[in-house]
């Protein structure tokens, strides 16, 4: 192989690895924006209308923790993506893996899961007649003024 063969292989590995980061930054922005991600809300009937909980408190609201006998929580039904993606980034559990520790809770008697709704009508007519109940809502629902839009903090 001589000298100009060489060159023109290596343009050509240098070519292939340009491309191939590309590509690989392509993928990782489009992850990072993924627009079928749903968008959400945490609100709650609160006296406080500056609440603000954090992911950790939200995880013992959801997984009958000591802050669930403060907070009544309240779901979307299973398989619902909004409830997928508030399992995954709030609660930071597996639907199954949170389906699993609820069977366990009410087969011993220990807890009882969050209330479950299939709409979101449904769930803003509960939190309204429920005070201290908290749930998450699509970001582009309306919201009455009777609710607080809660704050996540670190």
């Amino acid at each position: 192989m001589g000298y100009s063969q060489l060159t023109h292989a290596m343009k050509q590995v240098i070519l292939l690895c340009i491309f191939t980061w590309s590509l690989m930054l392509i993928s990782v922005q489009a992850y990072a924006d993924n627009s079928h991600t749903p968008k959400m809300i945490i609100v709650a009937n609160a006296p406080n209308k500056n609440l603000a909980l954090s992911k950790q408190q939200m995880r013992h609201i959801y997984m009958g923790g000591a802050m669930s006998r403060q907070f009544k929580a309240v779901n979307l039904p299973a398989g619902n993506p909004l409830r997928i993606d508030f399992n995954t980034k709030v609660v930071g559990l597996t639907e199954s893996r949170i389906q699993a520790y609820w069977a366990q809770m009410i087969f011993t008697g220990r807890s009882k899961p969050p209330v479950e709704f299939s709409s979101t009508k449904e769930v803003i007519a509960f939190l309204l007649q429920q005070e201290n109940a908290v749930a998450y809502l699509p970001f582009d629902t309306e919201i009455p003024d009777e609710l607080t839009v809660i704050t996540l903090t670190p």
